[in-house]
């Protein structure tokens, strides 16, 4: 049913993203930082900022220090820097090689990036070498085999008609988004008084015509499904997307989106190089 490989399976330019999720990720950010509630004049470090959503719900919201966000796609970093100007600073980096010092920030936090990371220990192990002790280290990724009612109506109307789609299907590829493996994760990188929670927001479509288009930009694993398909194929995907979603007679759709969100402090005595497990991976020594 066509070659997805055609197109960007990976999200690197943002006015794509933008139409498609970026819209729902500017909404669920601020409710994330709601949960933190961290106190205000603290050092933030977003990394795989993206194009400068959760960026910017801290700067409205948390009234920081300062911002730092870590992006490797140099179409995002732009997007961002344009957004918020002087309120943050974009650096080129991903969640293995952050380029600041160690112990250079207070709370480190990361939106629906987590479960794109090659290697997350890994991930964490830095980001904890960047985070001070007793600082807050956070993330949150959508809910992809459960509440996040747009992906899950197109994947299971792409593997309704064609089954081979379920390799493709973010449910699947993503077992990491998911409350127990997310708390398991961050315990085993060492970190204290680790929680999760789950944060819903309402996604309002005007129509179906305004839900279906953004999945024509080629971008991101839906959206490269969709048009690496035959154009007679990608219709019938998209009626049978229809059937499932709009409401009789058309008009506003209402879908809910959830994210799973994942919380952890770092130790006091991990001064520097991260924690103690942080430390232990580096060495190439099995966590204690």
């Amino acid at each position: 049913m066509g070659d997805a490989r055609a197109h960007e399976d990976t999200w690197k330019r943002g006015d794509p993203y933008e139409r498609f999720i970026g819209r729902w990720s500017r909404r669920i950010a601020p409710a994330f930082l709601a949960w933190l509630a961290m106190p205000p004049g603290r050092r933030w470090l977003d990394v795989g900022a993206g194009t400068g959503a959760l960026s910017e719900a801290i700067a409205e919201h948390c009234a920081p220090a300062s911002v730092v966000g870590v992006e490797p796609s140099e179409g995002f970093r732009a997007s961002a820097q344009q957004r918020l100007g002087a309120r943050a600073t974009f650096l080129a980096g991903e969640g293995a090689q952050v380029p600041l010092a160690e112990n250079a920030v207070d709370v480190t936090v990361s939106g629906l990036v987590l479960n794109f990371v090659p290697d997350p220990q890994a991930a964490l192990a830095e980001l904890a070498r960047v985070t001070a002790p007793q600082g807050t280290i956070a993330a949150y990724v959508w809910d992809y085999a459960g509440r996040m009612d747009l992906l899950r109506a197109f994947w299971d109307a792409a593997i309704a008609l064609d089954p081979g789609a379920v390799a493709r299907d973010e449910g699947v590829r993503f077992p990491l988004c998911r409350p127990e493996p997310l708390r398991a994760l961050f315990t085993r990188a060492g970190l204290a008084n680790v929680e999760t929670e789950g944060i819903e927001i309402e996604t309002v479509f005007a129509d179906f015509a305004d839900l279906w288009s953004p999945f024509l930009g080629g971008q991101g694993p839906a959206p490269s499904y969709a048009m690496a398909l035959a154009p007679e194929a990608r219709e019938r995907l998209r009626e049978t997307v229809r059937e499932r979603v709009e409401p009789p007679g058309g008009g506003a759709i209402a879908l809910r989106a959830r994210a799973w969100a994942v919380r952890g402090v770092v130790p006091q005595e991990a001064s520097g190089t991260g924690t103690p497990s942080a430390r232990n991976m580096a060495a190439g020594k099995p966590s204690p």
